[in-house]
């Protein structure tokens, strides 16, 4: 298939039919790509793959088309485990001593192999997200991958002491670039090991306290989703903004880039409510929020002068307000909610009681809102939050079931695109410099869009989704192409 510079046409993310290889065929073309496996609870799945069916992940300029096979197996797989969160807030890392430095220069085999590192938590607490993701990392290379492509697969377990010995294991044996760690207090320690080497590191943690100097964060990131939603709110006219967000740096980078989007457009932020992460009462700071004792307040001063003028008119006007909580505008036009999960559904549970009405207010929210059953809080009906397409993850994860028997945990296309694009630089021999992996087109992954940042984040095209009582609709498509329209 001939290259093709992204932006020059609409790349979809559907796989084509074609014929299935034995099982046998399959491991045989794995093996020869899989190096040595070094790791405590390491194992490895046979893969039966379509080879004439296409996973296109499209790639700008002199790289071209990432063109593969969509899977078709069998292969049986423990039941899934419970899936945390797809965001975690940034916790500082503790302090780890990387390994020594060799006194002696480490000599990288001789030959033509492209050797990846992949550094994931394979044994303990975390294994089956590290399988699921160590599996999503296999199919992008038996998509992609040529005979000269191995990548090199070793458990953190989680420790960021581990992590940091396994990268100077994987850079001795002549690894040119590492996908991982998975954590941000890993990506910490292994940053000054492949910095030493100039090796580069493409970590699925959300931490961006760890981007930069080397390394990138490919986990999805709170600053990117909040100019998204509140770009198109500005857009759509809503010009005050109230926020509510935990006390722990997750909040602290949505307050931030809520206030920086806002200002740029000439908006205000009128209202900041924070509180203690895992707090279970939050009634006093949703009455804060909705400044409830004043509106009350101008609801009784407004009875009174209705009483005092005592016309007809006065005294309809009167009778309207004999149901009423309060009166007067909230202080804003819309609320950006930095929270998921059952705290999301306790906030959203307040809002009637406070009289915030979904009606005259826009609910927004970040990637933590993309889940299911959302719509089942009627004060959550008609909110926005920004996220990936769906369309590109419900492929990936149709093909990934099919090829390995379960359904990936929500980071598993981390993994597959940052392994597919280690596959198709090394297949185009770019290699791993920074001019290459941050080209300014940047790529187009199992989720769409992205371009990795000189600063050492990875930038992302969005869509904008709403709640709906059943589910989510796209009130705003995700940007096919970081090429600017032409104007007229």
């Amino acid at each position: 298939m001939a290259p093709l510079p992204l932006g020059c046409a609409t790349t979809s993310l559907s796989p084509s039919s074609g014929n299935s290889p034995s099982r046998a065929a399959s491991r045989s073309g794995w093996s020869s790509m899989l190096g040595d496996v070094k790791g405590k609870g390491f194992r490895m799945r046979g893969m039966e793959s379509r080879r004439n069916a296409s996973w296109l992940v499209t790639l700008a300029a002199c790289v071209g088309l990432l063109a593969g096979c969509a899977g078709s197996g069998s292969v049986p797989a423990p039941a899934p485990a419970p899936q945390p969160p797809p965001q975690v807030a940034p916790k500082p890392a503790p302090p780890v001593t990387p390994p020594p430095v060799a006194e002696t220069p480490v000599t990288a085999p001789k030959d033509d192999k492209v050797r990846v590192g992949l550094l994931l938590p394979l044994s303990g607490a975390n294994a089956a997200l590290g399988q699921s993701m160590l599996d999503a990392a296999q199919m992008a290379l038996f998509d992609l991958g040529d005979e000269k492509f191995t990548l090199l697969p070793r458990d953190t377990q989680g420790s960021p002491g581990i992590a940091a010995t396994a990268a100077q294991g994987l850079i001795e044996n002549g690894a040119e670039i590492i996908l991982g760690p998975l954590f941000g207090a890993e990506a910490a320690a292994v940053k000054p090991v492949a910095s030493r080497s100039g090796t580069p590191v493409l970590s699925f943690s959300s931490d961006w306290n760890v981007a930069g100097g080397g390394v990138w964060t490919l986990g999805f990131q709170p600053h990117e989703q909040v100019r998204r939603v509140v770009g198109l709110s500005l857009a759509r006219g809503l010009m005050r903004f109230g926020v509510v967000a935990p006390s722990t740096p997750y909040g602290d980078a949505t307050v931030q880039s809520l206030r920086e989007a806002v200002e740029q457009a000439g908006g205000t932020v009128t209202k900041v409510e924070r509180y203690t992460a895992g707090a279970t009462n939050l009634t006093e700071l949703v009455k804060s929020l909705s400044d409830f004792e004043q509106r009350q307040a101008a609801l009784g001063a407004e009875r009174a002068r209705l009483t005092a003028l005592g016309d007809p008119e006065s005294l309809a006007a009167l009778r309207r307000l004999s149901n009423a909580d309060t009166f007067g505008p909230l202080p804003f036009d819309a609320v950006l909610i930095a929270e998921g999960g059952q705290t999301l559904r306790e906030l959203a549970a307040l809002f009637p009681f406070f009289d915030i009405d979904p009606g005259p207010v826009r609910m927004l929210g970040t990637g933590l809102w993309d889940e299911a059953g959302l719509g089942r809080e009627a004060a959550l009906v008609g909110g926005w939050f920004a996220a990936p397409a769906p369309e590109g993850r419900d492929a990936f994860e149709a093909r990934f079931q099919q090829t390995f028997g379960y359904r990936p945990h929500r980071l598993a296309t981390l993994a597959y695109d940052a392994a597919a694009l280690s596959a198709v630089l090394a297949k185009g021999g770019a290699g791993f410099t920074v001019p290459t992996l941050t080209n300014a087109n940047g790529f187009a992954g199992a989720e769409g869009i992205f371009r990795l940042l000189p600063g050492g984040t990875a930038e992302r095209g969005l869509a904008v989704m709403e709640v709906t009582r059943t589910g989510t609709t796209p009130v705003d498509p995700a940007p096919q192409s970081f090429v600017p329209a032409p104007t007229s």
